[in-house]
Protein backbone atom coordinates (compact mmCIF):
# COMPACT_ATOMS: atom_id res chain seq x y z
CA UNK A 1 0.00 0.00 0.00
CA UNK A 2 1.02 3.35 -0.62
CA UNK A 3 -0.08 6.56 2.17
CA UNK A 4 -0.99 9.93 0.74
CA UNK A 5 -0.84 12.84 2.32
CA UNK A 6 -3.83 15.76 0.90
CA UNK A 7 -4.59 19.05 2.30
CA UNK A 8 -8.43 19.84 1.59
CA UNK A 9 -10.37 23.38 1.95
CA UNK A 10 -14.45 22.80 2.19
CA UNK A 11 -17.48 25.19 2.86
CA UNK A 12 -18.79 23.56 5.75
CA UNK A 13 -22.08 25.15 5.61
CA UNK A 14 -23.70 21.69 4.15
CA UNK A 15 -21.84 19.16 6.26
CA UNK A 16 -22.51 17.60 9.59
CA UNK A 17 -18.85 17.82 10.61
CA UNK A 18 -15.48 16.00 8.80
CA UNK A 19 -16.24 13.06 10.13
CA UNK A 20 -18.40 10.07 8.89
CA UNK A 21 -21.82 10.15 10.10
CA UNK A 22 -24.32 7.61 10.00
CA UNK A 23 -27.28 9.29 8.47
CA UNK A 24 -26.33 12.83 7.49
CA UNK A 25 -23.57 14.38 4.80
CA UNK A 26 -19.80 14.64 6.26
CA UNK A 27 -16.32 15.21 4.56
CA UNK A 28 -14.78 12.29 4.93
CA UNK A 29 -17.60 10.01 3.23
CA UNK A 30 -17.94 12.49 0.69
CA UNK A 31 -13.85 11.95 0.03
CA UNK A 32 -14.06 8.13 0.47
CA UNK A 33 -16.83 7.89 -2.08
CA UNK A 34 -14.35 9.84 -4.70
CA UNK A 35 -11.55 7.66 -3.79
CA UNK A 36 -13.49 4.55 -3.90
CA UNK A 37 -14.22 5.03 -7.48
CA UNK A 38 -10.55 6.67 -8.48
CA UNK A 39 -9.76 3.53 -6.49
CA UNK A 40 -11.32 0.86 -8.80
CA UNK A 41 -14.32 0.36 -6.51
CA UNK A 42 -12.19 -0.79 -3.72
CA UNK A 43 -13.07 1.17 -0.48
CA UNK A 44 -10.84 3.58 0.55
CA UNK A 45 -10.24 4.90 4.71
CA UNK A 46 -9.72 8.60 5.14
CA UNK A 47 -7.98 10.07 8.61
CA UNK A 48 -8.22 13.18 9.25
CA UNK A 49 -6.05 15.35 11.41
CA UNK A 50 -9.11 16.97 13.55
CA UNK A 51 -12.99 16.57 13.54
CA UNK A 52 -14.64 19.96 12.52
CA UNK A 53 -18.26 20.55 14.02
CA UNK A 54 -21.54 21.01 11.37
CA UNK A 55 -21.50 24.01 9.65
CA UNK A 56 -17.57 24.93 10.21
CA UNK A 57 -15.27 25.39 7.25
CA UNK A 58 -11.67 24.75 6.34
CA UNK A 59 -8.79 26.18 3.94
CA UNK A 60 -6.19 23.81 5.22
CA UNK A 61 -7.55 20.40 6.68
CA UNK A 62 -4.83 17.52 6.58
CA UNK A 63 -6.22 14.12 5.70
CA UNK A 64 -4.12 10.88 4.61
CA UNK A 65 -5.50 7.60 2.56
CA UNK A 66 -3.79 4.57 1.31
CA UNK A 67 -3.85 3.80 -2.48
CA UNK A 68 -3.13 0.09 -4.06
CA UNK A 69 -0.23 1.36 -6.26
CA UNK A 70 1.78 4.62 -6.84
CA UNK A 71 0.13 7.53 -8.38
CA UNK A 72 1.17 10.69 -10.34
CA UNK A 73 0.66 13.49 -7.77
CA UNK A 74 -0.86 16.24 -9.69
CA UNK A 75 -2.99 13.86 -11.59
CA UNK A 76 -4.61 12.03 -8.18
CA UNK A 77 -4.94 15.28 -6.40
CA UNK A 78 -6.97 16.78 -10.27
CA UNK A 79 -9.04 13.49 -10.13
CA UNK A 80 -9.90 13.80 -6.02
CA UNK A 81 -10.37 17.36 -6.52
CA UNK A 82 -12.90 17.47 -9.57
CA UNK A 83 -14.81 14.12 -8.83
CA UNK A 84 -15.71 15.35 -5.02
CA UNK A 85 -18.26 18.11 -4.93
CA UNK A 86 -18.16 21.22 -5.65
CA UNK A 87 -18.22 22.06 -1.92
CA UNK A 88 -14.32 20.58 -1.30
CA UNK A 89 -11.47 21.45 -2.72
CA UNK A 90 -8.41 19.61 -3.06
CA UNK A 91 -5.07 21.63 -2.28
CA UNK A 92 -2.13 19.39 -2.76
CA UNK A 93 -1.46 15.52 -2.59
CA UNK A 94 1.76 13.94 -1.89
CA UNK A 95 3.64 10.76 -1.20
CA UNK A 96 4.09 10.33 2.08
CA UNK A 97 5.97 7.19 4.32
CA UNK A 98 3.95 4.33 5.68
CA UNK A 99 3.72 5.74 9.30
CA UNK A 100 2.78 9.02 8.53
CA UNK A 101 -0.76 9.48 10.16
CA UNK A 102 -2.52 13.06 10.03
CA UNK A 103 -4.16 13.03 13.20
CA UNK A 104 -1.29 11.48 15.68
CA UNK A 105 1.93 12.47 13.83
CA UNK A 106 3.13 15.92 16.44
CA UNK A 107 1.45 19.30 14.41
CA UNK A 108 0.13 22.58 15.68
CA UNK A 109 -3.28 23.91 14.42
CA UNK A 110 -4.16 27.13 13.55
CA UNK A 111 -8.32 28.27 13.57
CA UNK A 112 -9.69 31.34 12.93
CA UNK A 113 -12.73 33.28 13.45
CA UNK A 114 -14.67 35.86 12.02
CA UNK A 115 -17.50 37.62 13.92
CA UNK A 116 -19.44 40.33 11.49
CA UNK A 117 -20.46 43.29 14.29
CA UNK A 118 -22.53 45.12 11.75
CA UNK A 119 -25.77 46.32 12.30
CA UNK A 120 -27.40 44.98 10.07
CA UNK A 121 -25.96 42.20 9.27
CA UNK A 122 -24.02 41.40 5.92
CA UNK A 123 -26.71 38.74 4.68
CA UNK A 124 -24.36 37.39 2.17
CA UNK A 125 -21.82 36.24 4.79
CA UNK A 126 -24.41 34.82 7.40
CA UNK A 127 -23.11 31.49 6.48
CA UNK A 128 -19.52 32.32 6.95
CA UNK A 129 -19.43 34.62 10.12
CA UNK A 130 -20.99 35.17 13.48
CA UNK A 131 -23.26 37.82 13.90
CA UNK A 132 -22.72 39.75 16.96
CA UNK A 133 -24.06 43.24 16.40
CA UNK A 134 -23.06 45.21 19.98
CA UNK A 135 -20.25 47.26 20.54
CA UNK A 136 -16.72 45.22 21.48
CA UNK A 137 -13.48 46.99 22.45
CA UNK A 138 -10.84 45.49 20.84
CA UNK A 139 -7.88 46.28 23.50
CA UNK A 140 -9.74 44.85 26.37
CA UNK A 141 -10.19 41.58 24.36
CA UNK A 142 -6.24 41.83 23.33
CA UNK A 143 -5.45 42.33 26.75
CA UNK A 144 -8.00 38.93 28.10
CA UNK A 145 -6.53 36.80 25.60
CA UNK A 146 -2.56 37.28 27.12
CA UNK A 147 -3.80 34.91 29.35
CA UNK A 148 -4.65 32.12 26.84
CA UNK A 149 -1.09 32.11 25.53
CA UNK A 150 1.00 29.28 27.10
CA UNK A 151 0.67 26.10 28.78
CA UNK A 152 -3.11 25.71 30.46
CA UNK A 153 -6.06 22.96 31.46
CA UNK A 154 -8.79 24.25 29.42
CA UNK A 155 -11.66 21.99 31.21
CA UNK A 156 -13.59 25.61 31.76
CA UNK A 157 -13.67 25.98 27.52
CA UNK A 158 -14.46 22.71 27.02
CA UNK A 159 -18.20 21.96 26.18
CA UNK A 160 -20.28 18.95 27.78
CA UNK A 161 -19.65 15.58 25.96
CA UNK A 162 -16.00 15.62 25.51
CA UNK A 163 -14.61 12.02 25.94
CA UNK A 164 -11.21 13.42 26.49
CA UNK A 165 -9.53 12.91 30.05
CA UNK A 166 -6.45 15.21 29.14
CA UNK A 167 -7.53 18.50 28.55
CA UNK A 168 -3.91 20.30 29.00
CA UNK A 169 -2.85 22.01 25.69
CA UNK A 170 -0.86 24.59 25.01
CA UNK A 171 -1.47 27.65 22.93
CA UNK A 172 1.14 29.69 21.07
CA UNK A 173 -0.97 32.57 19.57
CA UNK A 174 -3.69 34.43 20.59
CA UNK A 175 -5.18 37.63 18.58
CA UNK A 176 -7.83 39.61 17.37
CA UNK A 177 -7.48 42.24 14.97
CA UNK A 178 -10.47 44.04 12.76
CA UNK A 179 -10.69 43.48 9.06
CA UNK A 180 -10.28 47.16 7.14
CA UNK A 181 -12.11 46.00 4.25
CA UNK A 182 -14.94 44.26 5.80
CA UNK A 183 -15.64 46.09 9.71
CA UNK A 184 -14.96 42.00 10.83
CA UNK A 185 -13.02 40.56 13.60
CA UNK A 186 -10.69 38.41 13.28
CA UNK A 187 -9.56 36.10 15.89
CA UNK A 188 -6.76 33.68 15.71
CA UNK A 189 -5.49 30.65 17.56
CA UNK A 190 -2.71 28.60 17.41
CA UNK A 191 -1.57 25.78 19.62
CA UNK A 192 -1.16 22.10 19.70
CA UNK A 193 -4.51 20.44 19.71
CA UNK A 194 -7.96 22.11 20.51
CA UNK A 195 -10.85 20.36 22.84
CA UNK A 196 -14.33 19.96 21.54
CA UNK A 197 -15.66 23.82 21.07
CA UNK A 198 -12.89 25.48 22.75
CA UNK A 199 -12.05 27.78 19.95
CA UNK A 200 -16.21 28.41 19.91
CA UNK A 201 -15.86 28.98 23.96
CA UNK A 202 -13.14 31.33 23.70
CA UNK A 203 -14.61 33.35 21.32
CA UNK A 204 -18.49 33.51 23.20
CA UNK A 205 -16.57 34.44 26.39
CA UNK A 206 -13.80 37.11 24.67
CA UNK A 207 -16.96 38.95 22.88
CA UNK A 208 -18.29 39.37 26.55
CA UNK A 209 -15.47 40.80 27.49
CA UNK A 210 -15.29 43.08 25.11
CA UNK A 211 -18.71 44.23 25.56
CA UNK A 212 -17.63 44.78 29.25
CA UNK A 213 -20.50 42.05 30.58
CA UNK A 214 -17.16 40.10 31.99
CA UNK A 215 -14.15 41.45 33.41
CA UNK A 216 -10.71 41.53 31.17
CA UNK A 217 -9.65 38.96 34.14
CA UNK A 218 -12.72 36.19 33.53
CA UNK A 219 -10.36 34.56 31.24
CA UNK A 220 -7.75 33.84 34.23
CA UNK A 221 -10.43 32.57 36.39
CA UNK A 222 -11.90 30.23 34.19
CA UNK A 223 -8.42 28.65 34.04
CA UNK A 224 -7.64 28.87 37.07
CA UNK A 225 -11.64 27.30 38.44
CA UNK A 226 -11.84 25.06 35.64
CA UNK A 227 -16.22 25.88 35.33
CA UNK A 228 -17.43 25.72 32.14
CA UNK A 229 -20.61 28.15 33.76
CA UNK A 230 -18.05 31.23 34.29
CA UNK A 231 -17.83 31.35 30.77
CA UNK A 232 -19.60 32.91 27.84
CA UNK A 233 -21.69 30.81 25.47
CA UNK A 234 -20.63 28.80 22.82
CA UNK A 235 -20.26 31.03 19.63
CA UNK A 236 -21.62 29.55 16.28
CA UNK A 237 -20.11 27.01 14.20
CA UNK A 238 -20.55 29.30 10.84
CA UNK A 239 -17.79 31.93 12.08
CA UNK A 240 -15.01 28.79 12.57
CA UNK A 241 -12.19 27.83 9.74
CA UNK A 242 -9.45 25.26 10.44
CA UNK A 243 -6.61 27.46 8.78
CA UNK A 244 -3.74 25.79 9.19
CA UNK A 245 -1.77 22.82 10.21
CA UNK A 246 1.73 22.26 10.44
CA UNK A 247 3.61 19.17 11.32
CA UNK A 248 7.15 18.44 12.79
Amino acid sequence: MVRYKAVISYDGTLFAGFQRQTKERSVQEELEKTLERLNSGRPVKVHGAGRTDSGVHAYGQVIHFDLSQVRDEEKLRFGLDTQSPGDIDVVSVQQVSDDFHARYNPHSKTYEFLVDTGRPKNPMMRAYATHFPYAVDLGTMQEAMADLVGTHDFTGFTASGSSVQNKVRTITEAKVERDVKTGFLVFTFSGNGFLYKQVRNMVGTLLKIGNARMPVSQIKTILETKDRSLAGPTAAGNGLYLKEITYE
